[in-house]
């Protein structure tokens, strides 16, 4: 089976900057399961996954216009601490702050006594990622997923 819109993609993969050592893997965990057509991933990967099948092993490289943007300079906010759940904050830390749009990645810049300065960029932001992506299962999505716009069970949401 080709993959297509409205497909649930099972897959492993390992992500790096061309030329440097992985960043992060799938491998030692279970294969991440996505609902394709649904933007779930970055546009450039859920691309390259189309019309492949399972069983199938390649390499695709993508640009940050196709992943995670560019950066954007000055691109930072003053946060009360109170918002950060970690109390022991450096510059150069990765934190998760609850915004109105959900929970975000973010980047200590700046610790003062009562605020924190955070780059807003997410940490991949202008950079071109590598990925080596192993297809391991690839199946139609019941009408409930294409509904929801997530894969549900084997790796998806459980509600």
């Amino acid at each position: 089976m080709k993959i297509e819109k409205n497909h649930v993609v099972r897959f492993h993969y390992t992500v790096s900057e061309p030329g440097q050592p992985a960043i992060e893997t799938s491998k030692d965990r279970e294969p991440l399961a996505i609902l394709v057509g649904h933007g779930n991933i970055i546009p450039g990967l859920e691309a390259a996954l189309l019309d492949k099948s399972e069983g199938d092993s390649f390499e695709v490289t993508v640009g940050p216009e196709e992943a995670y943007g560019e950066r954007r300079e000055g691109f930072v906010q003053r946060v009360p601490k109170k918002h950060i759940r970690e109390t022991r904050l450096k510059p150069g830390q990765q934190v998760i702050i609850n915004t109105s749009m959900g929970p975000r990645a973010v980047t200590v810049v700046k610790v003062g006594a009562t605020v924190v300065d955070v780059d807003l960029n997410h940490p991949m932001a202008g950079k071109t990622l590598q990925f080596q992506v192993d297809v391991v299962g690839v199946r139609a999505a019941e009408p409930v997923e294409i509904e929801h716009g997530h894969v549900h069970g084997d790796g998806g949401v459980q509600h």
